[in-house]
């Protein structure tokens, strides 16, 4: 039973209470009975709201299933589907144009484009590696992945790779910074002259790209390349393994990588109770003061990571260029469906976690604004709010900051909102989601997956999907993907804010990601997401190729690419003839990934991790990636494709292959051959309990297992 305590008329996890009062208003011009008071208000002001907007999803969910039951069998009638859409306040009138007028943004956000990193904020380690991403070796991402298609071989330092990895980097620089008649594969020496960059004697073709170095300038230690907004330092070590085989005794290429990054609160943990929710604050607190720290054995070795330092340079001028050491860091709170144990209303409800994280989140990172150099240079502070349905929901967003801003005696819009473009109602009224609040818009973001679950889950009566692979071939995800950009760039986020892209699911498979990804810099995407510290830093080169501005402009000048219409395209199997073969293999493929990731929520309590496909290829899964798979099971055992029967051999199956996969985890508890834990349960709600969810969300299932399983634990 947890110890709780009353706090204007809310009852509180003492451990919450605790570290609110303890820890997190500690320093700040914030006293307990204003935060506590201000929380109350939320909770009783905005929950009855927040309830009404979640029963408004129903209820249109409720129709739009009424609509397809009543024409099974038929092909479907665009016109009349859209005009039905209408009629039931599902799609809104789109309005007049106009533009964000967001203020204070930080450059990371507005001008500088560049990879973004995603990590679970409940693990220290990962949350200061992604902090930390800022900046990334560019020798090390070359020869410690398949990015050259090859990896180090043998034990040792492997020197014809090295040699490869070298010479690789070489074209990088000079296609990036080239010099007037040579190359830098054929340098001896780089020099500062009178305020310029002299390599061997030539010039930089673009003399501006100079912007800083340190040491003695005729011979210096590390020279600072500015191209597309982002920098480039080149080290030099004559001691180095490296550096001392070199001409120019070339050490190392650093690169500015992940110019900003998520600390995630929603779909990568797996935060159930106050003792979760605890931990996850902490981290952020420490992020905000600038001072956590992560204790942990590697190599036999002892070691601490803390937040690096900035980098301080001589100008050309003689001056002193400072460039940030850290990602610029976003809070991603959850969305507006679930309820946490940690507070209890006056009624003795769970209060809806979104308000919670609001407020609570919002506050430490006050802890940011008010020591310099901090996360935030211009006093502004960033909220990602994933998984908002339509216009009225984003409105709801803006007005529960407004609120909290009021009650910590903040500016209005001190709080900036990225909006996840991953729900079907957003994406269909897009802009007049970003219209609801134009004045907190730093960030809107596609979200392939979560986006493919709620398209399943809204269609679900409307007859059976095509399988996963082929969904992303239809018309609308690329009408999806290209009208996220075009109506951010109509609604003046270019230079204000990010448009971004979604995440590259392989994080071993760098070479193919360096072929592919440029995709997004090309499609306008001034941020795009990546699996790790050395993926962001492979993913720079992509940024140093195009011109993400000029792009943008470019598509301005052609004006809008998509329309509403084909975003409506419900992309169901028009070619059913599938073997059982076919059938089964999809069925599996599903299966196989859901209990990947569940078994490792439930039974270890993570949120997001590297599971093995069927395939035994590496992939990133989080919550989105088990809403897919559940939902389109869930879809095919509606509409006969596959029976139940069948889904259940295939979840044993499949378990035992988990099973197999985890045999090396310690800390891994088995599935089969019982077939009887949480776990296991869990990931078969998820499928046969599919059409029950909530716009087909994993979240309620989850959390009441893993509470389960904590209770079973603890009892």
């Amino acid at each position: 039973m947890t110890d709780r305590v009353e706090r204007a008329g809310l009852s509180v996890a003492q451990e919450l209470a605790d570290f609110v009062e303890g820890q997190a208003l500690d320093g700040l011009d914030v006293s307990a009975e204003a935060f506590w008071q201000g929380l109350a208000e939320l909770v009783h002001d905005f929950g009855p709201k927040n309830k009404a907007l979640l029963e408004k999803r129903e209820t249109l969910q409720s129709q739009i299933d009424d609509w397809h039951t009543a024409r099974q069998g038929q092909p479907l009638d665009e016109k009349a589907y859209e005009a039905f859409l209408r009629k039931i306040g599902y799609l809104v009138e789109e309005g007049a144009d106009f533009e964000i007028d967001t203020a204070n943004v930080d450059p990371e956000i507005a001008s500088v484009p560049g990879p973004q990193l995603v990590v679970p904020i409940t693990n220290a380690r990962f949350a200061l590696n992604a902090a930390n991403a800022r900046w990334g070796s560019l020798y090390d991402a070359f020869y410690g992945t398949d990015a050259m298609g090859r990896q180090p071989q043998g034990k040792g330092y492997d020197r014809g790779h090295g040699a490869r990895v070298v010479a690789r980097t070489r074209v990088f620089l000079d296609q990036a910074f080239p010099i007037k008649n040579a190359s830098h594969g054929d340098v001896e020496s780089y020099a500062v002259e009178d305020g310029a960059l002299v390599v061997d004697g030539n010039p930089l073709m673009m003399p501006e790209q100079f912007v800083g170095y340190t040491g003695d300038a005729a011979a210096p230690d590390s020279i600072v390349l500015k191209n597309n907004g982002l920098h480039v330092e080149l080290v030099f070590d004559a001691d180095h393994i490296i550096g001392s085989k070199d001409r120019a005794k070339l050490a190392d290429v650093q690169m500015e990588s992940a110019v900003s990054a998520i600390m995630d609160f929603e779909d990568s943990v797996a935060c159930v109770d106050a003792e979760d929710k605890v931990d996850a604050y902490t981290n952020w607190l420490g992020l905000m003061r600038g001072d956590l720290t992560s204790t942990f054995e590697k190599g036999g070795k002892t070691q601490t990571r803390r937040l690096a330092d900035d980098r301080t340079y001589t100008a050309p001028d003689g001056g002193t260029l400072t460039l940030k050491g850290r990602a610029l860091l976003w809070v991603r709170n959850v969305g507006h469906l679930m309820t946490n144990p940690a507070i209890l209303d006056r009624d003795g409800n769970e209060v809806f976690e979104g308000l919670m994280d609001a407020m609570i989140t919002v506050l430490i990172a006050m802890h940011d604004l008010a020591r310099a150099g901090g996360n935030s240079l211009h006093g502004s502070i960033y909220v990602v709010k994933p998984k908002m349905h339509g216009p009225e929901e984003v409105a709801f967003t803006d007005s529960i900051f407004t609120h909290v801003e009021k009650a910590l005696g903040l500016p209005q819009y001190t709080v900036k909102i990225g909006i996840m473009d991953e729900e079907r109602r957003t994406s269909v009224n897009l802009k007049e989601c970003i219209r609801a609040a134009k004045s907190r818009v730093a960030f809107i973001n596609t979200g392939f997956l979560d986006r493919t679950g709620d398209e399943i889950h809204t269609s679900m009566e409307a007859g059976p999907f095509s399988r996963k692979e082929f969904i992303k071939r239809k018309g609308w995800i690329i009408a999806y993907e290209d009208q996220n950009v075009d109506i951010g760039l109509e609604c003046g986020l270019s230079g204000k804010a990010q448009i971004g892209k979604g995440m590259w699911a392989m994080p071993d498979a760098m070479a193919a990601m360096i072929e592919q990804k440029i995709a997004h810099p090309k499609a306008g995407a001034n941020c795009a997401w990546v699996p790790s510290p050395t993926a962001a830093t492979l993913h720079a080169l992509h940024y140093h190729k195009v011109d993400v501005f000029a792009v943008q402009d470019k598509l301005k000048a052609g004006g809008r690419r998509a329309y509403v219409q084909a975003l409506l395209d419900i992309p169901l199997a028009s070619y059913r003839a599938w073997t059982e073969d076919q059938i089964l293999r999809e069925v599996e493929n599903n299966a196989q990934g859901i209990l990947g990731y569940v078994v490792r929520w439930i039974d270890q309590g993570i949120g997001a991790s590297k599971v093995p496909d069927i395939n035994d290829v590496p992939l990133m899964e989080d919550r989105a990636t088990c809403r897919i798979s559940a939902q389109h099971i869930a879809n095919w055992m509606h509409h006969g494709i596959v029976d139940e029967q069948t889904v259940m051999d295939a979840m044993r199956k499949m378990a035992v292959v988990v099973d197999e996969q985890n045999a090396g985890d310690a800390n891994y508890t088995p599935m089969g051959p019982a077939f009887d834990g949480i776990a296991f349960q869990a990931a078969c709600d998820l499928v046969f309990r599919g059409r029950e969810q909530p716009s087909g969300y994993t979240e309620p299932v989850l959390h009441r297992r893993r509470l389960e399983l904590k209770a079973q634990r603890n009892s």
